[in-house]
């Protein structure tokens, strides 16, 4: 035991002993490093000095000024690097720290519920009621008006509101107008009758839209008219555009198209669910707006209708409302399902500040997006009468419009010249989702008076380079100058300003 108790004291001795020779050695390499041998450099540079000519010095100067400046320019770099990478840092754990919150909340919210319904479940026990007796309890209902009476209130009012209706749709001959002719129409008819003023730009793009998706976004500051175009659409088509003030607790597709109340046996409509289910009556152009969709993660609330707008048949487009039928539902609703119309579009009004959800890139692919940040200048127009139309008419001109107006070989073959660049130097890629939309939009957007290069620049900037901010960009400088280069080389110089103005905001923000 004594000599186990020498050799543990010896070796923690030559522990430590070595420990502080460690340390030592580190602080004499430091001082020889940023002390020493910088004076050792400068004795030596004195010595060797003595035997200088004048070209000598000459040559030892400018040398020296560029060592120094090397150094200088080296410290520099190594500043910027660790300066842009503690940024990232932050804001990594900026958004790990946002989420973590926002699970929380969820986690907080589902206990909520499941108190709520205990107190229910409370209550009912403390009654000494079943469900079905509760109901009839509460609400004064007998068995046979039970029986007969329907789970879905405003549905059925809708039913009865056009029961006795014509819903068909008759055209005269001033209504049938080309796409050109809409557009300007349109822009005169919202000047004079609702003194709201849009650029024809703004208007062939959102007519495009519609022709490329079921779904648009319009995103902008506040003040440029994102929610009064979708309504002003609905009173020039003589149809009010349903809005839908989208709230921050939409967490999935029962927020906003309703539940099954298991307690009462009613159905919890929304004017959502209403809008969609009075589409399925009507043959004219129907808007339903979601106002300030990114209130809440659009993915979430509505991911079934993305799911369903994807497929290519319409006649399986069946939106499940309920899992099975009862005697007095709604007309239109087949075995717990309503079947989407095609006379139906969802337009998005989206802001981007601190109380918003970014958009991800999973809406934005099967959407067009409209961006609105400058409002348009005073039209002294013509008083303009709105236009009768039904659906078939306007989808009949955007057939038109695709036949007549196909892309040039040349801009297709420019185009995949531009994809493989942005795919080889930034990892994007257009694929055949987006490529479909590029051969919908342009021809349309032609048609609605503007340019197959406009048209091209408009797609390549909302579908491409706007998935660009994503990117660590202060280490992809070079590529942006060379994207718009290349863009320029292809497309001509002066072309394609929108997408080179996209550009040039990106590298301003590096």
């Amino acid at each position: 035991m004594v000599e186990f108790a020498r050799y543990y004291i010896r070796f923690l001795g030559e522990l430590f002993s070595n420990t502080g020779e460690f340390f030592r050695r580190i602080f004499d390499a430091l001082a020889d490093f940023l002390f020493n041998d910088i004076i050792r450099y400068i004795q030596d540079f004195i010595n060797a000095s003595n035997a200088y000519n004048v070209f000598d010095w000459i040559m030892a100067i400018v040398v020296t000024l560029i060592n120094v400046a090397f150094i200088i320019f080296l410290i520099l770099r190594i500043g910027q690097f660790l300066r842009r990478y503690l940024k990232f840092a932050k804001r990594e754990i900026e958004k790990d720290d946002l989420m973590e919150e926002i699970a929380l909340l969820n986690m907080r919210t589902a206990e909520l519920v499941e108190e709520k319904n205990k107190i229910l479940s409370l209550k009912m026990s403390d009654l000494g009621l079943i469900p079905d007796e509760a109901k009839r309890e509460l609400f004064g209902q007998s068995d046979e008006e039970e029986a007969v009476q329907s789970r879905f209130v405003k549905l059925i009012a809708v039913d009865q509101k056009y029961q006795n209706q014509v819903t068909s749709i008759r055209m005269s001959p001033d209504d049938m107008i080309n796409l050109r002719d809409l557009v300007m129409r349109f822009i005169n008819y919202s000047a004079s009758q609702l003194k709201l003023f849009y650029d024809e730009r703004t208007v062939s793009a959102f007519f495009a839209g519609l022709a490329t998706s079921k779904l648009m976004i319009l995103e902008g500051i506040s003040g440029t008219g994102k929610t009064s175009l979708p309504y002003a659409m609905g009173k020039f088509f003589q149809n009010d555009a349903d809005i839908i003030a989208v709230q921050p607790s939409w967490r999935d597709r029962a927020e906003m198209l309703g539940y099954l109340n298991e307690f009462t046996k009613r159905f919890n409509e929304t004017d959502f669910l209403k809008a969609i289910y009075e589409t399925t009556y009507r043959e004219d152009i129907n808007i339903i707006v979601l106002d300030e969709m990114n209130l809440a993660r659009v993915e979430y609330y509505f991911a079934e209708f993305l799911s369903l707008m994807e497929m290519p048949d319409p006649a399986e487009w069946k939106v499940d409302v309920v899992p099975d039928s009862a005697p007095g539902d709604p007309k239109n609703i087949k075995y717990g399902k309503i079947l989407l119309p095609q006379n139906v579009w969802f337009v998005g009004t989206a802001n981007k500040d601190d109380s918003t959800f970014t958009i991800t890139d999973k809406v934005y692919d099967r959407a067009t997006s409209l961006v609105m940040n400058v409002k348009a200048d005073y039209i002294d127009a013509p008083r303009t009468n709105p236009v009768t139309m039904n659906h078939e008419y306007l989808n009949n001109l955007f057939g038109e419009a695709q036949r007549d107006n196909r892309i040039s070989t040349k801009t297709l073959d420019n185009l995949v010249k531009l994809d493989q660049f942005i795919a080889k130097n930034f990892k994007i890629t257009f694929g055949n989702r987006i490529m479909k939309q590029i051969h919908t939009f342009v021809p349309v957007f032609v048609a609605c008076g503007g340019s197959e290069i406009d048209g091209l620049d408009y797609m390549v900037t909302h579908k491409i380079l706007r998935k660009f901010e994503s990117l660590n960009l202060p280490f992809l400088r070079d590529e942006l100058n060379d994207l718009i280069k290349t863009i320029e080389r292809l497309f001509g110089k002066g072309s394609f300003k929108e997408s080179i103005a996209f550009i040039n905001v990106l590298l301003k923000q590096i």
